[in-house]
């Protein structure tokens, strides 16, 4: 069997938020995941819209396609046209959100996470017999097959060795579309610790990317992985929350691993917001404690904020970019409040006559799509594009650079956060000339360094 499986692009390439450099980031897992469960006889391919011209000239027998909401009707376009005479499958977080819809454009779909529903499908496509949807009877990700890696184009990705060891969080926050996912059966499972280990070190290379929304999630499992991972001289960089920073000393064993940036939803300051979208987990934390302790390990920050929140005001775009200065996080990840299908922020906001637009690629957190209160549209607009130009400004980043006491830090932040924002000819240049890959190791030399160890490169 021919199988071609598509990610669609989150962006068009013509959209003034097209940065080249963050969507060549790392290698998205899940069709490589999903394609482990295709036999050696089948002849799979994998693209990547991100970093590929798609080619739609083909007839392969079966087509997947991976849909997010902010690439939907992408991938409706590309499936319509392969329907003529292709059979199309669909799965993602769209279209488990929205069944009714993809059904239109799709033969059968995958709703929710696939490993125990992709298989029984692709078993039944064999038979003559596929079904129109298939939902998980059980979810877990112990036992499955190796990630496809060798459909991965490597060289074409920042940091190509992505993986995954957990699945979906333990927390319910009413804004995130992860738990519409995973709302059926448990929200949130690992793999052996031993399974993780030994795909750890199969991967060439130093430098990791953990794709988990939140990899401290379970405290025992997350300590036997990083127990597990002392002494390879790995740097990684992963995501979790200021609830677990604060918590015991997990945080210390995964510096300890080579932990060297930390993904960690500040999301707002204010008591009321955090209750009304359910974030409980940050209801009085000390966030300048788990900054300052981050700091102290030589980990780098990337704060993740939202604006919009019912109970935000006019000044919350410049208390929060001062805020970061002040405590110099790394890097922030400003978002426009999102209510995206499937979620109880959604809900209740369809239900309050809220909803503006029902243009998925709006639902890009850089849009507004709801009727806001304490700000209106255009302030909301206005303040985050005002966020990101002086959070990023250079003399933002040398302030934020040298709040630092330690020299390596100081010089780690400043390539680090000026890099990211200010150099992006040079990160395209890079990219189109396929380049980008011989860039890492020195990503992983200043990862390596930000907290005084050094380990040798492979």
């Amino acid at each position: 069997m021919r199988v071609k499986m598509i990610l669609p692009a989150l962006q068009e390439a013509e959209s003034p938020y097209w940065r080249p450099i963050k969507y060549s980031l790392f290698p998205p897992l899940g069709l490589a995941t999903l394609a482990a469960y295709f036999s050696e006889n089948d002849d799979v391919e994998i693209q990547d819209q991100h970093i590929e011209k798609l080619k739609l000239d083909d007839t392969p027998d079966l087509v997947c396609i991976q849909v997010y909401i902010t690439n939907a009707y992408r991938a409706y376009k590309i499936a319509d046209e392969y329907r003529r005479g292709v059979y199309v499958v669909m799965g993602g977080l769209h279209v488990t959100s929205l069944p009714d819809e993809a059904a239109q454009h799709a033969d059968t779909l995958i709703l929710g996470p696939g490993e125990e529903a992709f298989p029984r499908f692709i078993k039944d496509l064999r038979e003559g017999h596929p079904q129109k949807r298939y939902v998980a009877s059980w979810r877990s990700i112990e036992n499955i097959p190796p990630v496809r890696r060798d459909l991965i184009k490597r060289e074409k990705y920042f940091v190509p060795n992505s993986l995954v060891v957990s699945r979906g969080c333990p927390h319910h926050c009413d804004f995130c579309y992860k738990d519409a996912f995973y709302s059926e059966g448990k929200s949130f499972y690992t793999r052996k610790v031993d399974d993780a280990l030994a795909e750890i070190n199969s991967l060439p290379g130093r430098h990791l990317y953990f794709l988990d929304d939140h990899l401290l999630g379970n405290p025992h499992f997350a300590s036997e992985l990083f127990e597990g991972m002392r002494g390879m001289g790995r740097v990684f960089q992963s995501a979790s929350t200021v609830a677990a920073v604060l918590n015991g000393n997990l945080i210390e064993k995964a510096a300890e691993a080579g932990l060297r940036s930390l993904f960690l939803g500040f999301e707002t300051f204010s008591p009321d917001n955090l209750r009304s979208s359910n974030k409980l987990q940050n209801l009085s934390k000390d966030y300048v404690a788990a900054v300052e302790r981050l700091h102290s390990l030589g980990i780098m920050i990337n704060g993740s904020f939202v604006f919009g929140l019912d109970h935000d005001d006019k000044d919350v775009f410049r208390r929060t970019v001062d805020w970061g200065i002040e405590h110099s996080i790394t890097t922030a990840t400003f978002h426009i409040l999102t209510p995206y299908p499937g979620t109880r922020l959604f809900q209740q906001m369809e239900r309050d006559g809220r909803i503006t637009s029902y243009d998925w690629s709006k639902y890009d957190t850089r849009t507004v799509v709801y009727k806001t209160l304490g700000l209106t549209a255009e302030e909301l607009k206005q303040g985050y594009e005002w966020a990101y130009h002086n959070f990023y400004s250079w003399s933002n980043i040398f302030k934020a650079s040298f709040g630092h006491d330690n020299i390596k830090q100081q010089l780690a932040h400043l390539f680090y956060m000026g890099g990211w924002k200010k150099f992006e000819p040079f990160w395209n240049f890079m990219i189109q000339y396929g380049n980008l890959n011989r860039m890492l190791p020195v990503l992983e030399n200043l990862l390596a360094n930000t907290n005084g160890h050094k380990t040798k490169s492979t």
